[in-house]
């Protein structure tokens, strides 16, 4: 594998369509899509100061390197790339592409940021941006610190654990989403989701987790959470008192207590649910 080591890089397609090759402290300044079409890459404390950096490429590896807030939509269309030890300071990496692997990353301006991609890895990553992980598939997560609106929209088959996430109208039009031991907080949580599971997780929502088909929570506990549940089926258990509950459709919500119960008879069928409440045994 040949070797590039401690260089500047200027202009259009610096080293498009590269191969096999083994770049260490080097500087890609200005100039779109430096190594666009390139193929078994390993990268070492790089910087990537322009735009387009790493479309349509495969086998790239990148540790300790920095994507600054003008390398934007970085890493579009591309297979088999990992990034450790990194900062990803520019917003709209990572598009229609397969194959992610984050850890130890840093995406401080992550706005529209993996999107529509597959078979993705974050290990210790830390987000600030809206709409991260918009129609993505087969996404694991463990120690994802997210600050951000509208995360994981339109995601499938996604776990996440040991996490932490500040975000409105997270996990809408989902499917087979588990999240454990894990903090979230944000407006309208899960709606028109299916098959959405909370394991050991705390959770503060202002009308939370509606019009979802299959709900489960699993030793969870609601904070601060209002008129939740409305139109979904659900499977709770509860280890603390829920604020208010609003027309679930269906299941079963066991909790210390519920401070209230709104049930619309013209709306849900009340008999559908089962509701216990420890407190009132």
């Amino acid at each position: 594998m040949d070797v590039i080591k401690q260089k500047f890089l200027t202009g259009e397609r610096a080293l498009f369509f590269a191969k096999d090759l083994e770049i260490r402290d080097t500087t890609f300044a200005d100039g779109e899509s430096p190594l666009k079409e390139s193929k078994n890459i390993a990268l070492f404390n790089c910087l990537f100061k322009w735009k387009y950096p790493l479309w349509y490429s495969e086998n790239i590896k990148l540790e300790n390197c920095t994507l600054f807030e003008t390398a934007r939509a970085g890493v579009w269309y591309t297979r088999n790339i990992s990034f450790k030890d990194c900062t990803i300071s520019a917003p709209k990496t990572f598009r229609r592409s397969e194959g992610i692997s984050l850890e130890k990353v840093t995406l401080p301006h992550a706005g529209e940021t993996l999107w529509s991609c597959k078979n993705v890895k974050l290990k210790n990553v830390s987000v600030c941006g809206d709409y991260f992980g918009m129609n993505c598939e087969n996404v694991t997560a463990e120690d994802l610190d997210l600050d951000g609106n509208y995360g994981f929209d339109g995601a499938k088959n996604v776990t996440i654990c040991n996490s932490r996430m500040l975000t409105k109208d997270a996990f809408w039009n989902c499917e087979n989403v588990t999240v454990k031991d894990s903090f979230i907080s944000g407006e309208y949580l899960g709606w028109n989701s299916k098959n959405l599971t909370f394991v050991n997780c705390t959770i503060e929502s202002l009308q939370g987790m509606c019009y979802i088909d299959h709900l489960r929570l699993i030793n969870c506990k609601l904070l601060n959470t209002t008129l939740a549940f409305e139109y979904s089926t659900v499977e709770a258990d509860i280890e603390n008192r829920v604020d208010s509950v609003l027309n679930p459709s269906g299941g079963r919500i066991c909790a210390e207590d519920i401070g209230e119960l709104i049930i619309q008879k013209d709306r849900i069928d009340p008999l559908k649910t089962v509701i216990i409440c420890r407190k009132g045994k």
